[in-house]
């Protein structure tokens, strides 16, 4: 009698000690973000985003010295396909990250000089491609056939409502 005592206490306890530090934790917990602060990480996103699109369609003159933009080659970030990032490039002929990529097209087609890659202009491009990109499917292989461009719900690519000017609907 007394063994079975001692092993039932042996398994008892610590199911006891569980099941107390999982009620604390449901009576305490929150969810890890309010909808307010939900809304506002999504606000400064969708600004940086809007930032990105700016810069993407010619509103850094240094970005270029021959008059291109990025949007010449990609428009609404097509053919960007950031999400397959990192990804072996021919033309540096090794393993590049998006942000290298963008770098790249920003010296060579664009002739422009390089932005630093830790920079909130930097930040804002890859926002504004990553967010046209989300949810579109990742496919491997030749770039000719990797993951089509995404589908924007306006002629600016964001969710914004447009101006009703011309194709910005």
């Amino acid at each position: 009698m007394k063994i079975q005592s001692i092993s039932l206490r042996r398994y008892v306890a610590p199911l006891f000690a569980l099941a107390v530090v999982a009620t604390a934790t449901l009576v305490t917990a929150r969810e890890p973000f309010t909808k307010d602060e939900l809304k506002a990480m999504d606000d400064k996103l969708t600004q940086s985003a809007k930032r990105g699109y700016d810069m993407w369609y010619g509103a850094r003159a240094d970005m270029s010295s021959n008059g291109l933009a990025c949007a010449n080659c990609h428009p609404d970030a097509a053919a960007t396909n950031p999400q397959t990032f990192p990804k072996y490039m021919p033309q540096a002929d090794r393993v590049m990250a998006y942000r290298e990529m963008v770098n790249w097209c920003i010296e060579n087609p664009q002739a422009g000089k390089a932005l630093d890659v830790s920079s909130v202009d930097m930040v804002a491009l890859e926002s504004y491609s990553y967010y046209l990109h989300r949810g579109v499917a990742i496919q491997t292989g030749l770039q000719t056939r990797q993951t089509a461009g995404p589908e924007p719900k306006s002629a600016r690519g964001l969710n914004v409502k447009g101006t009703g000017i011309g194709f910005d609907k």
